[in-house]
């Protein structure tokens, strides 16, 4: 999964500038999955107080968002990949180079589902919009939202999410 826009680009536009790296510069190709990344639990609670418990990954460096799970050809069941921003934006996610189809739950800054955009395309291009400003986006696999009955609004907690925004 590759975080995509404008945001993204006008950071490492400026980054490389103040670097001195020539415009055109860019990090090595992605072509393999990443190795596994240290993971923490995180429990979303529903509305009717069911709790699930799910080992997430955290993607932590610009370079680990960007890969994502790119080239991995299975995500266990109760396991994902978190990615936490340094504050609340507007996210977009594609699934270039995903060979599995995802759940994508985004967080607010209350911890609280603000939107779900689920069983994803593999190996699609088409951006996937928080439609808002989240503090994090979790993957999960797909069908997990749908067979657990996760919605919107439900509470998200883990020891990696920053505290809620009041």
């Amino acid at each position: 999964m590759r975080l995509r826009g404008w945001v993204g680009r006008l950071v490492l536009l400026i980054g490389c500038c103040s670097l001195g790296f020539p415009l055109g510069y860019a990090e090595e190709p992605i072509t393999q999955a990443q190795p596994p990344l240290p993971s923490v639990s995180l429990t979303i609670t529903d509305h009717k107080k069911q709790d699930y418990l799910f080992t997430v990954e955290l993607a932590k460096t610009p370079r680990e968002q960007e890969i994502g799970e790119m080239f991995r050809k299975e995500i266990p069941a109760h396991h994902g990949m978190l990615f936490i921003w340094p504050a609340a934006q507007e996210s977009a996610m594609w699934m270039k180079n995903t060979y599995v189809p995802l759940d994508i739950i985004f967080i607010d800054e209350q911890n609280r589902i603000h939107a779900i955009e689920e069983h994803t395309i593999p190996l699609s291009e088409g951006i996937i919009s928080s439609h808002g400003p989240v503090r994090a986006v979790l993957e999960l696999p797909a069908g997990t939202t749908e067979s657990m009955g996760i919605v919107v609004g439900d509470h998200v907690v883990s020891s990696a999410l920053p505290s809620p925004v009041n």
